[in-house]
């Protein structure tokens, strides 16, 4: 499977590209600011067309794209329920420090928005998407994992948006934020995956769960309060 990826905008959020091997069709991940013109040139360069734009949450620094790359290969964004309001309205979920960088800005939804459920199984490109709800970071907060086939075996990869970072995890001080349920999506939903999936976060470098889960600190106080219960 290729994957690439690229830090866009004044945030520096990891846009993402999943195709297969030879492929024309790909599946985008979180355009964030300026990740139009990169993210065409690429895609052209390389003769792939999305036919999907998969969004890990709401918040600006990682929709900010969706409206123009989804017009200009016409097709649909993929959100939860509940962080759908960012897209048209991306004030609500920023809170009012960050606000205003988009006084006087017009943000709509893109043509066709389609609305996830955790469990739900997608199949764009030729590839396969388990969605895993992860609220914490924002209400609608989702993880995309997916398997890529290597010389070695499968091999997992979660797309965890701002869930889970190499060292850290998401914030949690903004609106539809909650640190405890943040905490508890990353011990349910994550770390019962192998120590060989790959992290691919919303921001920073790519890692693996094994590494997180020997080194990041809010992982290692996780699993200390777990075995002292």
């Amino acid at each position: 499977m290729l994957v690439t990826g690229f830090p866009a905008g004044m945030f520096q959020t990891n846009c993402y590209v999943l195709a297969l091997p030879n492929a024309t069709e790909c599946v985008v991940v979180d355009p964030g600011q300026d990740a139009t013109e990169p993210l065409v040139e690429f895609l052209t360069q390389s003769n792939l067309t999305p036919t999907a734009v998969l969004l890990t949450h709401g918040h600006l620094d990682h929709v900010w794209s969706v409206k123009p790359v989804c017009d200009k290969y016409g097709v649909p964004a993929y959100i939860h329920p509940e962080d759908r309001y960012m897209l048209s309205d991306p004030g609500r979920g920023i809170g009012p420090t960050m606000k205003q960088f988009i006084e006087g800005i017009e943000f709509t939804e893109p043509d066709t928005v389609v609305e996830l459920s955790d469990g739900d199984r997608l199949e764009h490109a030729g590839i396969d998407f388990d969605v895993v709800h992860t609220p914490g970071h924002t209400g609608g907060s989702v993880v995309f994992k997916t398997v890529a086939h290597t010389e070695n075996g499968p091999l997992e990869v979660a797309l965890t948006g701002d869930t889970l970072f190499q060292g850290s995890i998401g914030r949690s001080d903004l609106p539809g934020g909650s640190h405890e349920q943040l905490l508890e999506s990353i011990a349910e939903k994550l770390l019962p995956c192998s120590d060989a999936t790959v992290i691919l976060p919303g921001h920073g470098a790519s890692t693996t769960i094994g590494a997180e889960r020997q080194s990041n600190p809010f992982l290692l106080d996780m699993q200390t309060t777990t075995e002292g219960n």
